[in-house]
């Protein structure tokens, strides 16, 4: 028998819970940096020293992270569904979770690009970029994020991903970011959806959706359970 096409779609909640920081959550990055000053173009223009001190903190964070029994029970539905991961988070939780099919769409914090031609990207693993270092093309070398004021490349290789999904989950996400949020439409219309979040969720959307009102980790382990008995 074929098996089943599973999308997922994944933001700070999933990794928040093998300790990295989100943006959003009180004692999150907000209270520590606006978020326009390290996360936006116009920031990196204004302040690169502080960009880079700022992504250099966050792969020292994720050195000492580990993936949770959420990102390791999405790498087990590999066994009995094709999976496609489409991650909204930088870190690469979900690689070393055992995920095979992950698409980022706002870039990865363990590599660097150059700043002039977004194709330049090099692995840099945990190690912090230094002030002075340059790409190839002799641009000076920032980090491989999509920041705010930014295209998203992948936005339309993960809308063809969702097109083709035969089950769709959503975890770690309120969905209220823009052009991830507007991929749920991608979907056809009679497929099961299932949103993990322990709050409360304005859903505006038409689509009937299942909610599974728990943490990524233990609602995941709810959803396998449901998942693989059928």
């Amino acid at each position: 028998m074929k098996k089943k096409n599973i999308v997922v779609l994944t933001g700070a909640g999933i990794s928040a819970e093998s300790g990295i920081k989100t943006f959003r959550d009180s004692g999150g990055l907000w209270e520590e940096y606006d978020v326009m000053t390290v996360a936006s173009i116009e920031g990196w223009r204004k302040n690169p020293e502080l960009v880079q001190e700022f992504y250099n903190k966050r792969r020292k964070e994720l050195e000492k992270a580990a993936p949770n029994d959420a990102h390791k029970i999405l790498a087990k539905l590999e066994e009995k569904f094709n999976v496609a991961v489409i991650t909204q988070n930088v870190d690469n939780l979900h690689e070393r979770g055992g995920s095979t099919s992950i698409i980022h769409l706002h870039g990865e914090l363990t590599k660097a690009r150059s700043s002039t031609n977004p194709s330049l990207i090099r692995e840099i693993g945990y190690r912090a970029i230094e002030k002075a270092e340059k790409a190839e093309d002799g641009s000076p070398l920032r980090p491989h994020i999509v920041w705010f004021g930014e295209a998203v490349p992948m936005i339309e290789s993960a809308a063809v991903k969702v097109r083709d999904a035969d089950i769709l989950i959503i975890t770690g996400t309120s969905m209220n970011v823009y052009p991830a949020a507007g991929l749920v439409e991608y979907a056809r219309p009679d497929i099961p959806v299932y949103l993990i979040d322990p709050n409360e969720v304005n859903w505006s959307g038409r689509r009937k959706i299942t909610f599974i009102k728990e943490k990524a980790s233990s609602g995941m382990k709810r959803l396998y359970k449901i998942l693989t008995a059928e």
